[in-house]
Order: structure tokens, then C-alpha cells, then sequence
């Protein structure tokens, strides 16, 4: 499998699929790459096809339209473009079910393992050194941006992010959150006594 033709059509398609971005410094294609790096991380751990898992990785956000699920948009393109690259029907099958529901993270039905890294690989990017710079950089954006404003947007979002560790499906998952949790714990703390 040439990933290298794959991540140009995600690139591609990522870039003119009108999604408007959370943030100007929010990089839809950069997030898909690291759910991608990710993915294949957990896959190393936990098992799985690794063709389903990097497929359905790199193609989980490529879709977008007004008013749709963006995983059912995004399946039907990815469908189409592995069919188009002589992909297996039947793995087709399983990449497009799972950039469907890839979203649906909170879910109790049986999952497929492939599906279960690709939702993990994909919470896992929200969680981290990235929300750090991410919650820093969306304050800068504010009016008034100081450190102290981005210290408590970073310690709300660890206290919205802490329960999310029921959604990983993995324990690798499970076990990485933790310690992206411990990470930013000890940030917090280690900020606090830097301003206050």
C-alpha cells in the first residue's frame, strides 16, 4: 500500500472540503496525521489490521457538508476513493463503518478493535502537550490574553477532559490518557506556583 498517494487525496480533500476551522491555528490535515501516528502506535500495542487502521486513520475527517454528519460525508468519500485505488470490498466495508461512527465516542455498542484504535488514536490528539499549546494559543487569540487567562482555560479543560477516560475502548488507550493526565496535573501545579 502506497500511504504516500493516500495522504495526498486526505491533504487534498481536507484542504477544499469547506470545514471551518475551531481556531485559524487549528490544522485539520496536522490533527489527522497525528490520529494517524497515533493509530499505528496502538495497533503496535493492542493488535488489529493495521491496512483497516491506517486507512480509516488518515481518512476519518476528510468529509464535511452543512448539515450532515461529517462521518457519513466522510465515508461515502472514502468508499469511493479506496474503491477507486483497487482496496478489498470487504475492507472497504469496515474502514467506511468505521469513519461513520468514528465520532461517537460515548457509544456502548460492540466495536471492532480497528474501530476501537481509530476512536482512541483520535481522543488521544485532543488530550496533552497539544491541548496545552492549544488552550495557550486560543487565548492568545482573545482580547486581554495573559498568562493567567491561559492557566485557567488549561485547568478547565483538564477538569472536562479527566472523566473523558471512559471513552477510551483500549486499555493502551486508557493507559496513555492517564499519563497525559499526570502530565498536565503536574503542569497545572508546577504553573501555579510560577504565578500566583
Amino acid at each position: 500500500m502506497n500511504y504516500a498517494n493516500v495522504i495526498e487525496f486526505v491533504k487534498e480533500k481536507i484542504a477544499v472540503n469547506g470545514r471551518p476551522p475551531n481556531y485559524p491555528f487549528r490544522d485539520r490535515f496536522e490533527h489527522t496525521m497525528r490520529v494517524y501516528r497515533w493509530a499505528i502506535k496502538l495497533q503496535a500495542r493492542v493488535g488489529g489490521d493495521l491496512e483497516i487502521i491506517a486507512l480509516a486513520a488518515l481518512l476519518h475527517d476528510v468529509g464535511w457538508e452543512e448539515g450532515r454528519d461529517h462521518g457519513e460525508v466522510g465515508a461515502e468519500i472514502a468508499v469511493e476513493f479506496l474503491d477507486s485505488i483497487g482496496i478489498d470490498p470487504v475492507k472497504i466495508g469496515r474502514i467506511g463503518e468505521i469513519i461513520r461512527i468514528h465520532e461517537d465516542k460515548d457509544t456502548t455498542d460492540e466495536l471492532s478493535l480497528e474501530c476501537q484504535v481509530v476512536m482512541d488514536a483520535d481522543l488521544l490528539d485532543e488530550v496533552g502537550a497539544v491541548s496545552v499549546l492549544w488552550d495557550s494559543m486560543a487565548t492568545a487569540c482573545e482580547d486581554g490574553a495573559n498568562y493567567k487567562k491561559a492557566y485557567y482555560r488549561i485547568k478547565q479543560y483538564y477538569k472536562g477532559n479527566r472523566p473523558k477516560i471512559r471513552r477510551c475502548k483500549t486499555e493502551a488507550a486508557r493507559l496513555e490518557f492517564d499519563k497525559r493526565m499526570k502530565m498536565l496535573e503536574d503542569f497545572l501545579n508546577q504553573l501555579e506556583k510560577e504565578l500566583f
